[in-house]
């Protein structure tokens, strides 16, 4: 399926658009500074199943990566999606403290 993703600041969301211009799906995340916390992935009914979640994990890490930012993966299929794809690995922010 093609899909036109944009950011859509004013919403913090990343938004995918079919070729007719209907919503498929949407990342939400808030942001500070140059820290990008992805919250949720939804994907419409009427387009689940055709890979736009997948599309769009794609197109927001490399958003993020261009604009070198640091992801927090809150969203579970986005923490998924970059479990299965470790070449995001180096985006995400990871937790260095020892847990006693």
């Amino acid at each position: 399926m093609e899909i036109t993703i944009s950011d859509v600041a004013e919403k913090e969301r990343f938004e995918a658009r079919d070729a007719e211009g209907e919503l498929a799906g949407f990342v939400t995340y808030q942001l500070t500074g140059n820290i990008i916390v992805y919250t949720h992935t939804q994907t419409e009914p009427s387009h689940q199943g055709q890979g736009v979640a997948g599309q769009l994990a794609r197109f927001v890490m490399d958003d993020a990566r261009t604009r070198g930012r640091t992801v927090v993966p809150i969203c579970p299929y986005i923490a998924e999606w970059i479990g299965k794809h470790p070449e995001y690995a180096d985006s995400v922010a990871h937790n260095t403290k020892k847990v006693k």
